[in-house]
């Protein structure tokens, strides 16, 4: 069987390091692998516009950025594809066919949805879209056949209602489609890194991301700015490791090569961990560290994208190029499905001629 994956982000805002250490590092070691026959990443605007509907121009504008952040952290057009869900119609038809395979109390059921609409206070008001983006999401899984979807902890009960979907689709109609298995990151610590506050999640409404055009300064202010232990005033106090963002990030972040070029006396950080529990290592200390590791990986990405800036139409032609190659292969499946549900009217040339001769005798 061909592996084929799929993966991408709502363009509602620029990425930032949760997105790179979560998703975005991955493909690119998946890309550089080479492990796949095709490889999807989408820029979802269609479902970025289900709960910013009266807010149009904030996903428009955020096309460019998710694309240049994509670019800029090594994803290769020449080997992917990117492209933009609206400019697939093939993705929306799909999606209205498979919403009469779907019950209204399963989809109140999926425990991301209900997630998602209390985190918008929609709880009386639910845009029919967003409600039904589970219903969307197998439609853009299924049109490439993917069978390998990345996705976070979160997205799991969205894997399984498409497969639940796909399963009926092919009980009914006969196998057409193919079953997604969900890949996670391989470390907990970035299934979702938390903001610099110490908050479950990044929010751009809460001030607490780092994103991955930030400039050195930016950085730096949020890196001192973090959550560590309320309880180790002194230098002296012995720290606690659960729950200080700043060793989060470590975790995500830190490789031994970072200890030998910016903080040679320890050889990782086991080592530093273990210096902070027992106190003796300040604050200050562990974020200048921290702040170290985080410009060895982001300024190679803020030089590429300096780059890709100077000539965004040229960005523009390779969405619009991935747009096209990601449309002739969801034309060939929604063909295969309309063939499967027998409203293929115009090419099924034995049912033109059975109804021919049915009246013509």
């Amino acid at each position: 069987m061909s592996k084929i994956i799929l993966t991408g982000d709502r363009p509602t805002g620029r990425l930032h390091v949760g997105h790179y250490v979560g998703s975005l590092s991955r493909r690119v070691e998946i890309q550089q692998k080479g492990d796949f026959d095709e490889m999807f990443v989408m820029i979802a605007d269609a479902q970025a516009l289900t709960d910013n509907a009266e807010n149009p121009e904030k996903v428009r504008q955020n096309i460019i950025e998710v694309a240049l952040d994509y670019l800029s952290c090594g994803l290769d057009p020449e080997k992917i594809t990117i492209f933009i869900q609206s400019q697939v119609p093939e993705l929306t038809e799909l999606a209205f066919y498979y919403m009469n395979l779907v019950t209204v109390s399963r989809l109140q059921r999926n425990p991301t949805v209900k997630s998602e609409i209390q985190m918008r206070n929609f709880e009386t008001s639910i845009p029919v879209g967003f409600f039904t983006y589970p219903i969307s999401q197998a439609s853009d899984i299924t049109a490439f056949k993917a069978n390998i979807v990345p996705v976070g902890e979160d997205q799991l009960p969205m894997i399984e209602q498409t497969n639940e979907i796909v399963r009926k689709f092919n009980s009914v109609y006969g196998e057409t489609l193919v079953e997604a298995k969900a890949v996670l990151p391989e470390r907990k610590v970035c299934l979702r890194l938390p903001g610099t506050d110490g908050k479950a999640k990044m929010s751009k409404s809460l001030g607490n991301c780092i994103y991955l055009a930030d400039t050195p300064e930016q950085v730096k202010q949020a890196v001192m700015s973090m959550y560590t232990d309320p309880d180790h005033i002194k230098v002296s106090d012995p720290g606690k490791i659960e729950g200080n963002v700043v060793f989060t990030y470590l975790d995500a972040f830190a490789t031994d090569e970072h200890f030998e070029k910016f903080l040679p006396e320890y050889k990782n950080l086991q080592e530093l961990k273990d210096h902070y529990q027992r106190g003796g290592l300040g604050d200050m200390k562990v974020k200048r560290f921290l702040n170290a590791v985080l410009e060895s990986v982001l300024e190679p990405i803020r030089q590429r994208r300096k780059q890709f800036e100077k000539d965004i139409p040229a960005v523009y032609e390779i969405l619009r190029k991935g747009s096209e190659k990601a449309r002739a292969v969801a034309s060939k499946t929604l063909e295969e499905v309309k063939n499967a549900m027998k409203i293929n009217y115009f090419s099924d040339e034995e049912l033109i001629k059975v109804q021919s001769e049915k009246y013509s005798g």
